[in-house]
């Protein structure tokens, strides 16, 4: 597997443009503000480089801009929670083991969000890409979120970006084979996968 700066390195050579790294200082500001840690290896990639190019989180300036929009990286961690609210409404999402989901659709949303608030954040990588700020060790799979369509998009971060970024070959089945289980996230993995059948989630 590619040493972090061997990997920075490459990424600059198919043109992504990196800043100078996050002092520790500032990442301290940045977890403080957004109520996450950084695992090692994010931390440890955010300091030796912070990417800027498009779909990245430039956490120096609070803002991605992501579709040609730029938007608050506030409002991208709260893109997971949207997205499952979007089919809760949409596309009758909801996990077996919540509680009964209640009439009103407000109501549905309230206990969404504490589910999803319990947790473990998800923290923005690349466009709708996220880390799991927890277990804070290095080797956290990346998910990819896009409303409920959530499934693991590589191993760990330095898998992920290899492969994102084609930096050598990684058969992506491969990348994420045997990802680390992450509280709730995997247990949504799972359920989607068995219970979404024909847009609908069973009763």
């Amino acid at each position: 597997m590619l040493a972090l700066t061997t990997l920075i390195d490459a990424m600059r050579q198919e043109g992504i443009v990196f800043e100078r790294g996050l002092a520790p200082g500032e990442l301290a500001d940045i977890e403080a503000r957004y109520e996450f840690r950084f695992p090692p290896d994010l931390r440890e990639f955010l300091s030796i480089g912070l990417p800027v190019s498009d779909d990245f989180p430039n956490w120096r300036t609070g803002r991605i801009t992501w579709r040609s929009n730029s938007k608050s990286i506030s409002d991208h961690l709260n893109w997971p929670y949207r997205g499952m609210c979007f089919d809760i409404e949409n596309n009758g999402f909801w996990m077996r083991d919540w509680e009964a989901r209640p009439e009103g659709l407000q109501k549905a949303f309230e206990i969404a969000r504490k589910i999803v608030k319990a947790a473990p954040p998800l923290i923005p990588v690349f466009s709708h890409r996220y880390l799991p700020a927890e277990p804070l060790a290095a080797g956290n799979p990346i998910i990819s979120v896009y409303q409920t369509d959530i499934i693991y998009y590589g191993r760990d971060l330095r898998t992920y970006l290899t492969h994102e970024f084609e930096l050598c070959d990684i058969d992506h089945a491969t990348a994420t084979e045997d990802s680390r289980r992450i509280r709730f996230w995997s247990d949504v993995i799972d359920r989607i996968g068995t219970e979404y059948t024909s847009n609908r989630f069973m009763p």
